[in-house]
């Protein structure tokens, strides 16, 4: 789907958004379950862990709404 009005941008961008952000979850939830059950590490240190981890969840979620978002206007397919 092209968008042609902001609002079809909105849902697009909220429906990938939705789904990435699920995609990726387990992920995160594992990383964050190891971390609290490492220990070799101080709770100060877990808690540093977990943070980091959060951040780059965040930060790949974002990466891939952009390149899915922008591959569904542009048309790009998947290799």
């Amino acid at each position: 789907m092209v968008p042609v009005k902001k609002e079809d941008l909105r849902q697009l961008v909220t429906h990938t958004t939705i789904e990435i952000y699920e995609e990726l979850t387990p992920q995160l939830i594992k990383l964050i379950d190891e971390t609290k059950h490492d220990d070799s590490l101080t709770e100060a240190q877990k808690q540093d862990e977990i943070s980091l981890h959060m951040m780059g969840y965040v930060k790949s979620c974002t990466n891939e709404i952009m390149i899915e978002v922008l591959a569904e206007i542009l048309g790009i397919q998947e290799d």
